[in-house]
């Protein structure tokens, strides 16, 4: 019984790390990009605060709004980084 619980949560532990790994790998392949998200499909929570999901911005391009794109392409969007958008957001 022993030998039953420990090999299964090996076997839990391997398959878990297959799932989670090439997700960490992909965050890593991509960077935040603020602005650039149109009404109800930014990624998640905004910097002012005002709400915490996905698909929750109000307008287009809002300064405070982001979405994952691939690294080293948000400027190309004319996007900011987090700093950025704050210091825009304060102006």
């Amino acid at each position: 019984m022993n030998q039953r619980l420990i090999l299964s949560s090996a076997l839990a532990s391997v398959l878990a790390l297959g799932v989670i790994a090439p997700a960490a790998a992909q965050d890593k392949a991509k960077e935040k990009c603020y602005g650039i998200a149109k009404a109800g499909q930014n990624d998640c929570a905004n910097l002012s605060g005002t709400h915490s999901c996905a698909g929750q911005s109000k307008m287009d391009n809002d300064a405070g709004e982001w979405k994952y794109v691939p690294k080293g392409t948000c400027k190309d969007m004319k996007g900011m980084t987090a700093e950025e958008a704050k210091m825009g957001m304060k102006k």
